[in-house]
This record gives C-alpha cells, sequence and structure tokens, in this order.
C-alpha cells in the first residue's frame, strides 16, 4: 500500500515479521513512548497477531523504505468498530538511523487514508504522551487535531504521565 509515496510503502503484517516486531518494541527509545513498556515477547506477539489481526480487530502494517526495501517500523489501526466507524492508530520507527526522514509522518497519512477509504472509518484517534514533542507534531503535519490531555493518566513506575488524546475526522464521509 503506497498511497503515492516515493519514500516508503506499507505491507500487510506476516508472521515472518515477528522477530522485527519484538526487536523494535524492545528498542528502548520506541519502548519509552509506548503506553503499554512491558518487555515484547514472540509469544505475546503471536497472540496479538491471532487474537487481532487474524480477527479483523486490527490492520497492521510494515513500514518499508522504498528505495531499500529495508522494513524500519509499523504502523496499526487497533480496537477497530465499525459500529462506530472508529479505530485507534498507533506507530512506530524501529529503525534507529530511519527515525527523523519523515517516514512516520508520511506512514501516518497512508494509514490513515486506508482506514477512511477501505474501512469506511469515521475517526481515527490517538493517544501520545504529552512531554513526546516530536511525534505531536507528525500527528499534526499528518492532520490530527487535538481533543484533550487526560492529567496523570497513566502510572509508569511510580510516576503519572498527562496523555494528550487527538484525532483526525474523515469530512468526505
Amino acid at each position: 500500500m503506497g498511497g503515492g509515496s516515493h519514500k516508503i510503502f506499507l505491507r500487510p503484517l506476516q508472521r515472518i515479521d515477528t522477530d522485527n516486531i519484538i526487536l523494535w518494541r524492545n528498542n528502548p527509545r520506541v519502548c519509552r513512548n509506548f503506553i503499554y513498556q512491558k518487555p515484547f515477547t514472540p509469544e505475546g506477539h503471536l497472540k496479538w497477531f491471532e487474537t487481532m489481526i487474524e480477527t479483523g480487530k486490527a490492520v497492521q502494517f510494515i513500514i518499508t523504505e522504498s528505495l531499500t526495501n529495508n522494513p524500519i517500523g509499523s504502523t496499526y489501526l487497533r480496537d477497530i468498530d465499525l459500529e462506530n466507524r472508529k479505530a485507534e492508530f498507533g506507530i512506530f520507527i524501529g529503525v534507529d538511523n530511519a527515525v527523523n526522514l519523515g517516514y512516520g509522518t508520511e506512514a501516518c497519512k497512508i494509514i490513515c487514508r486506508y482506514g477512511f477509504e477501505v474501512l469506511n472509518l469515521h475517526k481515527i484517534f490517538l493517544r501520545v504522551f504529552e512531554s513526546n514533542i516530536q511525534a505531536i507534531r507528525s500527528y499534526e503535519k499528518a492532520g490530527f487535531q487535538h481533543e484533550g490531555i487526560f492529567h496523570d493518566d497513566v502510572c509508569i513506575n511510580e510516576k503519572f504521565y498527562n496523555i494528550v488524546f487527538m484525532c483526525k475526522i474523515n469530512t468526505s464521509a
């Protein structure tokens, strides 16, 4: 799924991607920006694949550099609610030297287009740590709007964090 991008394309997640997903999600740079910070295991990922991907509760793609064909991260829509036509967006760039190149913003735009055009969603939302300014800027570039802040919403290692909620509404539906 390219969506006209020249930098990257998205391809559906496969079981053979498990090792990369585990490596990327356990990268300290990636892990610290996720609400769920427990170590990823092959068993846990395969459970996600079976209970979420194979059931249609989530769609997940591997972000791949167009020039090199190298996988660099993943993006997904989870908790797909077709009745209310909404889903939660997530993304991570797992390869350190692929950060700050615009890949995340581009992947975000592509998967949102997929969510709106293929899944017929009305709203795609996300949660992000208030301190993750770089991600918030990327989401704004991709068209997400701020919905609000949940103060002290998450407790990690006995410290509370504010969570920013953002969304993108399908205005053409």
